[in-house]
């Protein structure tokens, strides 16, 4: 009883004390991070301005076990050669995407979006109308004119089983830590 009542001992119980919460903290942390998400390290700088090549990025897996992937969110995608990439979600399940005289239409209407996502240079194989199946997504760069994406037959439409994520959290470099929400569309 004199160990928890002793004066000399105090800070010791309270230097203890501090340290389980702090390494609890952590782990709960980690779990949280390691367990419903994933790290991924952006490969070329296809969305440039908002993540460039580098970057290493969180991703939230569980927003599309409980839902879908909305409209300009930014999200992982393993192509069919196992490569891991990011791009932005501009086509949704059920709509028609082309992109005719530099502009992005969905369902014949332009996109509704900054200049910087609405213009591209080289429409691939959306000259033409591509129509996306239920659980189809077509995704684009942000940094149009070098972006490998759904343009492109070796990427074309990407299904819900290939999107891994929802990129949320850009962590390094650490001087631009912050919050990715998908509607940096600068």
């Amino acid at each position: 009883m004199d160990f928890y009542i002793n004066e000399e001992t105090a800070w010791l119980r309270k230097s203890v004390s501090w340290i389980v919460n702090v390494v609890v903290v952590l782990a709960c942390a980690w779990f949280l991070v390691y367990g419903f998400g994933e790290q991924v390290k952006v490969s070329g700088n296809s969305m440039q301005p908002v993540l460039d090549g580098g970057d290493v990025v969180l991703t939230d897996r569980l927003s599309y076990v409980i839902g879908k992937p909305q409209r300009f969110d930014i999200v992982v995608f393993e192509r069919e050669d196992g490569k891991k990439n990011v791009k932005r979600v501009i086509g949704l399940p059920g709509e028609t995407v082309q992109i005719k005289n530099g502009i992005v239409l969905i369902d014949g209407e332009p996109l509704k979006a900054p200049a910087q996502l609405e213009q591209v240079s080289l429409a691939g194989r959306a000259e033409s109308p591509v129509q996306l199946s239920d659980g189809e997504y077509f995704l684009l760069g942000d940094n149009r004119d070098s972006s490998e994406d759904s343009r492109f037959a070796n990427v074309g439409n990407v299904t819900l089983e290939q999107i891994s994520g929802k990129v949320w959290l850009r962590f390094l470099p650490l001087l631009k830590i912050g919050f990715i929400s998908g509607k940096e569309r600068s």
